[in-house]
């Protein structure tokens, strides 16, 4: 007998449709997947047998082959365990195939039979509720996940079992909303930083226009320190931005059990060690690196010239583009990946230039040597280079009284919500470092005199034309930020400052 039984599985961030198909037909007893199956799908051979049998089923001896649909896309994951199961019973009669005709299967199947938790669950959920009545049957665990998709009709059996007697008895049983679990926001707090004003203004130019910054100062400046607080002064995740978020966190498999939406912007800081793989994504099928996982949130890239040169070369694409294509024999992916890039170096090799309390012993030629590690066109494309000084230790011991990280996103939600105004009608733009040069240059408010001193910076200190227009960027963030409708020479000022390397 053939049964057909539907399913989906993930490529990128999205979902297609699978049918996963089984026959039970007489002959020698053999079980067979194929359907381009990877190593994890061809082992649910031996988790479906032994939970079909310990869930009180039986598996009789006939030669079994499963086709998964379309056959010519390479499936991975353990997803398919649940419906190659419900496929079997179908075929061997133990099931009615009338009860799966409105049923959508996901599931990895414990040796007991319980349904243990699978990735992507929130795009399967989108697939499955697009034009569609069926439910999705999947784990306990992915339900407060695909929840988010309000269509979504879902069922969440603790067993196959439970499911197995419940599709007998009429149905699915429908998935009760389980409670959704809040990672703790323990973003750390700008008021505890001592001193370093002009590093946390420049900070807070780059949140505020969602500028990539590099921090250049002495080792404990307190350059670590200051780009692990950039998230707790970012805007808020609008609904659409923390669905993406989401998405991408649980394609790789982040998403903790009954964690829901995505609440905080995401903070990825990766060693020096990582890969281009790592880093940008890969695999096969492709999953999402470091800069996906950082989409709407930042990249803290931590002693930014002990990563391999072709690593940081890697960036170049996701930082122009804000996503990254992953190409391979049979198929191209894209990942979203617009983050903002945080980068930390020290100024020479010993890390004494520009420390008062010891003297720097490099080489002219070695300090170049050092500097170049990062290219020029990399350079090019960072918006700020800020310097951050050696605090002196008085200063340590001295209580703050700084600024709250609260109180600084106040003004940068102010000037975010200026910039989704002035770009509502350019796509692909909702912040100004993401702004079309050509019509910030236009219609981006620029005074005369500004403009003039714009150029007249640009010819004197050699700017590229990516150069001079990063500058105008982070110069209409901070007419944004001081509530002004035009960018005045004042702003222009401040922002060509951040562009001396």
């Amino acid at each position: 007998m053939l049964a057909a039984v539907r399913s989906a599985a993930v490529l990128g961030i999205e979902a297609y449709d699978v049918t996963v198909e089984v026959d039970a037909a007489t002959g020698l007893p053999q079980f067979t997947i194929v359907g381009l199956p990877a190593g994890a799908v061809k082992e649910s051979r031996e988790r479906v047998g032994a939970a079909l049998i310990n869930s009180g089923f039986t598996v009789p001896p006939r030669r079994i082959t499963v086709n998964l649909a379309p056959a010519d896309v390479r499936k991975d994951g353990t997803a398919f365990d649940l419906p190659i199961a419900l496929g079997i019973l179908v075929a061997t009669k133990q099931l009615d195939a009338r009860a799966l005709e409105r049923v959508a299967a996901v599931g990895e199947l414990g040796l007991d039979g319980a349904l243990r938790s699978v990735r992507g669950a929130l795009p399967i959920a989108r697939r499955v509720a697009l034009g569609t009545e069926r439910t999705l049957v999947l784990p306990p665990a992915n339900v407060a996940e695909a929840a988010l998709v309000s269509a979504a009709r879902l069922s969440a059996p603790a067993s196959l079992a439970a499911l197995v007697n419940a599709l007998r008895d009429g149905g699915p049983p429908e998935a009760l909303a389980a409670p959704a679990v809040s990672a703790p926001d323990d973003t750390p707090d700008f008021a505890e930083v001592a001193a370093q004003e002009s590093a946390k203004r420049a900070l807070e130019i780059a949140a505020a226009g969602g500028h990539n910054v590099v921090l250049i100062g002495p080792p404990g400046a307190g350059k670590t320190m200051l780009a692990r607080r950039l998230p707790g002064i970012l805007p808020a995740l609008s609904e659409h931005e923390a669905l993406e978020v989401t998405a991408i966190h649980s394609v790789a498999g982040l998403v903790r059990p009954g964690e829901a939406l995505a609440v905080t912007r995401p903070f990825r800081a990766p060693h020096h060690t990582i890969s281009d793989a790592g880093l940008i994504g890969g695999g096969s099928p492709p999953r999402p690196g470091e800069v996906s996982l950082a989409h709407h949130g930042v990249l803290f890239l931590d002693e930014l010239l002990e990563f391999r040169r072709h690593v940081v070369e890697s960036l170049r694409q996701p930082l122009e583009d804000g996503r990254v294509t992953i190409a391979r024999a049979t198929m191209a992916v894209t990942f979203p990946a617009r983050f903002t890039l945080v980068g930390a170096m020290n100024p020479c090799p010993c890390g004494g230039a520009g420390d008062p309390a010891r003297a720097c012993t490099c080489a002219a030629a070695d300090v170049a040597r050092y500097r170049a590690r990062l290219s020029g066109p990399m350079t090019d494309r960072v918006d700020m280079h800020v310097h951050v000084g050696a605090v002196p230790p008085r200063a340590l011991g001295a209580s703050s009284g700084g600024e709250t990280s609260a109180a600084i996103r106040v003004r940068v939600e102010r000037a975010r919500a200026a910039q989704r105004e002035r770009y509502a009608a350019v796509p692909g733009a909702s912040a100004n470092a993401h702004a079309p040069p050509r019509w910030l240059d236009r219609r981006g408010g620029v005074e005369p005199a500004a403009r003039e001193m714009l150029a007249r910076a640009a010819e004197e200190l050699g700017f590229t034309a990516r150069s001079y227009h990063r500058v105008l960027r982070v110069a209409r963030t901070i007419a944004d930020l001081d509530g002004r409708a035009s960018v005045t020479p004042d702003h222009v000022a401040e922002a060509v400052r951040y562009r001396r390397v």
